[in-house]
């Protein structure tokens, strides 16, 4: 099955993505992911991605399209995926489709998570990363073991740039403006499943399943 989940930072695309690529066994394409590897490892790319998501601001379509293009065509992809990030655009959903109808295939469904604007603050300004390996947790939903100490390889837990309040409020006004006609763009096309994201991650996993089990998710 080939999936886009869409939703404002901090809905829990990521989480539930991850959920259900070891359930299904469809891989999670994560542009954020994508950049922050290319960040780290100082690309080209990268250094010219860093400066828009410092600033929170959205990356330029054509560093993401190229990254996305290039998953998509790895064999792992063949058999279904998850786009959690992309598209963030029209621009971009139109160019996806390109891609996808260059190779014969085509989205199967969007799943759009609401949460609401003050509980995705909450979310974000909450989550620390581990410096070393990028994983993920929460001072009050998935605190680690040891306090600013990563419970998988013991790496320092920082609080990303993009996750500091006054980056969230730029990230959420971006998403507003640019983002959030993509759902008006896929409904037009009768492809949107709206979902509940509010809740304990085990919660929103279910309502989740029981979509993709109505589309016919083995």
């Amino acid at each position: 099955m080939r999936l886009v989940f869409l939703g404002a930072p901090g809905v829990g695309k990521g989480t539930q993505a991850d959920r259900v690529t070891a359930q299904f066994g469809w891989p999670k394409i994560s542009t954020g992911d994508l950049l922050r590897e290319a960040v780290r490892n100082q690309t080209s790319l990268g250094l010219e991605a860093k400066k828009s998501m410092d600033a929170g601001k959205l990356v330029p379509d054509i560093v993401v399209i190229n990254m996305v293009r290039s998953k998509l065509d790895e064999p792992l992809c063949q058999r279904g995926f998850i786009l959690d990030g992309f598209p963030r655009t029209v621009p971009q959903a139109e160019e996806l489709n390109r891609m996808l109808s260059d190779g014969g295939i085509k989205l199967d469904r969007v799943i759009n998570f609401r949460v609401s604007r003050h509980d995705i603050v909450a979310r974000l300004s909450g989550r620390r990363s581990c410096s070393n390996c990028q994983s993920v947790f929460h001072l009050d939903f998935a605190p680690p073991n040891v306090s600013g100490q990563c419970d998988r390889c013991g790496g320092a837990l920082v609080q990303r740039n993009d996750d500091k309040p006054e980056t969230i409020e730029a990230r959420l006004k971006v998403y507003d403006e640019q983002t959030a006609p993509l759902i008006a763009y896929y409904d037009a096309k009768q492809m949107v499943s709206h979902l509940d994201g509010s809740g304990d991650m085990t919660q929103v996993s279910e309502r989740l399943v029981s979509v993709l089990r109505g589309l016919g998710a083995a």
